[in-house]
Parts: C-alpha cells; sequence; structure tokens
C-alpha cells in the first residue's frame, strides 16, 4: 500500500475551512476520503443526525452512525479532527482494533474543553489514550495534551499555506498611510478583539491606522455597536472569502494582529508571516513557537499601552521590518507549506496502518 491508495474516514466539523482544506489535499494527494460530521457545512459529506434535544449527547448518539459507517466505507484509517468531540466517537465506534485512529488536535480541545467539567476532561483523556498517533501543531499544545494523559506517539505538524499562495505576497515592502492592520480572527470571546478596538482607538481617531475585522463570530453585534463610535471607513468589517481571494485581500494590509487569549500555533498568523506582513501577538505560549523578537513582535494580554507602544514602534522601524519580512518568508518555507505537511501526515497515517496490519 502507497498513500495514494489509503482510505481515509475523516471525522470532522464541515462547517470549519480547515476540515474543508484538509479533505482536498487529501483527495489531490491520492486518497479515497469520507468525511462524516454532525455539521451541516458546504462541503460534501456524510451528515451524521442529530439525535434528541441535548447537544451533549450528539456525538455519544452519533457513535452507531460511524460503526455503520466504518463497516460500509472500511476505512484504512479513522481521521477524528478534535479530540472531545469526533476523537471521542472515533474511540467508541471502533469495533476493530485493527484500523488504527490517527486524532489531530485542533487547540482549544486540549486546552480549554478539558477545564469544563469532568465529562469534558474524561472525552478528551479517552480519545487521546486510545488514538493510535497525535499530531497538533505545536509543540505547546502536544505538550498539554500529554499532561492529560501520557503517549508515545505523537508529532508537531503546522498547518501552513499553499505553496501556490506564495506568489499572492506583497510585492513592496513600504507602509500604508494610515498603517492598514488585519485582525482575521471572528467574534469569539477566546479572540478578545475589543481590546484591540479599545486599545487602538485614539491612534485610529487620530488617522494613523485603519483596522480590518471579520464580519462573522457570535459577539459580531456588539462589536459593530463600538465600531459605530469611531470615524467612518476606519474600521471596516469583511465577508467570508473564498480561500484565494481572502489570502490577496491579507496581503493588502501591512501588519497582523491578534488578541488572542489561548492559542497553538495559529494558522492565520503563519500565513501574515508568508504573505510579508509585520506579526504582532499577545504574548501566550502557542504563540511564541513563531513569534519572537526577529520575526515580530509580542506584548503582554490586556496591556493597552503596551500594544500601542509596539504600534508606534512599527511606524518608525520600517527597515527593520523589511529584513523581519524576508527571514519569516523563509521560516514558512522551511516548516509550513501546507501540502508538504498534509504529505507528512499521510506517511504517518501509512507507517501506522502497516505497524497496526504487522
Amino acid at each position: 500500500m502507497n498513500t495514494a491508495r489509503l482510505r481515509v474516514l475523516l471525522l470532522a466539523d464541515s462547517v470549519a475551512f480547515h476540515t474543508e482544506r484538509f479533505a482536498g489535499e487529501l483527495r489531490r494527494q491520492g486518497c479515497k476520503v469520507l468525511v462524516a460530521s454532525l455539521e451541516r457545512g458546504r462541503l460534501h459529506h456524510f451528515y451524521l443526525k442529530r439525535r434528541g434535544p441535548i447537544r451533549a449527547l450528539h456525538y455519544l448518539l452519533a457513535v452507531r452512525q460511524v460503526r455503520q459507517l466504518i463497516d460500509r466505507f472500511r476505512p484504512d484509517v479513522i481521521n477524528p479532527h478534535f479530540a472531545s468531540g469526533y476523537g471521542f466517537v472515533a474511540t467508541l465506534a471502533r469495533a476493530d482494533r485493527s484500523i488504527p485512529i490517527v486524532l489531530n488536535l485542533w487547540g482549544s480541545d486540549v486546552l480549554i474543553v478539558p477545564r469544563k467539567s469532568f465529562l469534558h476532561r474524561f472525552k478528551t483523556v479517552r480519545a487521546l489514550r486510545d488514538a493510535d498517533f497525535v499530531t497538533g501543531d505545536s509543540e505547546y499544545l502536544l505538550s498539554a495534551a500529554r499532561r492529560l494523559v501520557t503517549f508515545e506517539n505523537y508529532s508537531v505538524i503546522p498547518w501552513g499555506i499553499e505553496r501556490a499562495a506564495l506568489k499572492l505576497r506583497k510585492t513592496t515592502y513600504h507602509y500604508s498611510r494610515p498603517l492598514r492592520i488585519i485582525i482575521p480572527r471572528s467574534h469569539e470571546p477566546v479572540y478578545n478583539n475589543s481590546f484591540i478596538l479599545r486599545a487602538l482607538t485614539s491612534m485610529v481617531r487620530d488617522g494613523r491606522l485603519q483596522l480590518t475585522f471579520p464580519a462573522f463570530g457570535s459577539l459580531v453585534e456588539r462589536f459593530r455597536r463600538e465600531v459605530d463610535a469611531l470615524p467612518k471607513h476606519s474600521v471596516h468589517l469583511y465577508e467570508k472569502k473564498a480561500r484565494t481571494e481572502f489570502l490577496g485581500f491579507m496581503a493588502e494590509h501591512d501588519v497582523y494582529l491578534s488578541a488572542a487569549r489561548s492559542d497553538s500555533s495559529p494558522a492565520s498568523l503563519i500565513e501574515a508571516m508568508a504573505l510579508g506582513l509585520v506579526p504582532v501577538a499577545a504574548d501566550i505560549p502557542g504563540v511564541r513557537e513563531w513569534l519572537d523578537r526577529d520575526s515580530g513582535y509580542l506584548y503582554r494580554e490586556e496591556d493597552e499601552q503596551g500594544l500601542r507602544d509596539i504600534i508606534a514602534q512599527i511606524f518608525s522601524h520600517e527597515d527593520f521590518c523589511e529584513q523581519l519580512r524576508r527571514s519569516n518568508l523563509e521560516a514558512v518555507k522551511d516548516r509550513a507549506i501546507f501540502e508538504e505537511n498534509v504529505g507528512e501526515q499521510l506517511r504517518i497515517m501509512l507507517r501506522t496502518v502497516r505497524r497496526r496490519r504487522a
């Protein structure tokens, strides 16, 4: 068997763009892929029925359907994404132990979910313990997982950016006036977008900055009300875009900014580094694996003045930022080309299948 003949049962959120990217690349590299999901995304998938009004039970009640899919599809490997949900389903649904589980961690399933309750922790631990191999996009994430339960077979594999997207990289390193800053994280509590707006309001009012945020997320309406108090056109909210269109849109900006309270290695940060933006982020562990004084700027969480000082420093250090942008591109080429990293995951799947069948 080679990777081009692998039959992969991919259990993941069909609404999430990461799932769409990953399934598409598996197919481009020759795999036969069946995506199964409780969510109703635009990605072609087998829809697992949500049974009953209690959301917490939907995964558990989907086990029978997943077991039937395994019997019919006969996968070589089961690839659940997100430990406490689909990872837990996979371990309960797998009757044939010769079919390995290669589990992909997404961050919050290990960093946040286990702290919610004993049941959440139990499901996460069970998924990690029963997986044959675990992948995550940062050392920080996998270390957090291994504090929950000890496992030996794991690898750090960032999401990365498509090689073809590198041609969208900025062609000039001169800053826009006003400085264009993109914050491409949805409006959710963990991403703390309102903090950025508060911290930079004075610089926006002075006409020094133009901020770009997404127009989606559970807190977006509250955020719109906050934006209404600022000068017109100083803050832009964009709708969801096709992949290539979004990356080209990102490359029109000068600075990438994130205030995330919890994160692994953000895919958007890596994309920004590849496209030639100056990266700025709250100083949290997962981010530090990509961001340091040589590759960007870190500020203390919730430190409004610290963030303003960094933006002012960026204005006055354009020559340094040119060198930073070039070295960031080389780091991405070395560690985070999407097709190569999916290929590495496929090689892991193949080795795990062979080991199970030996």
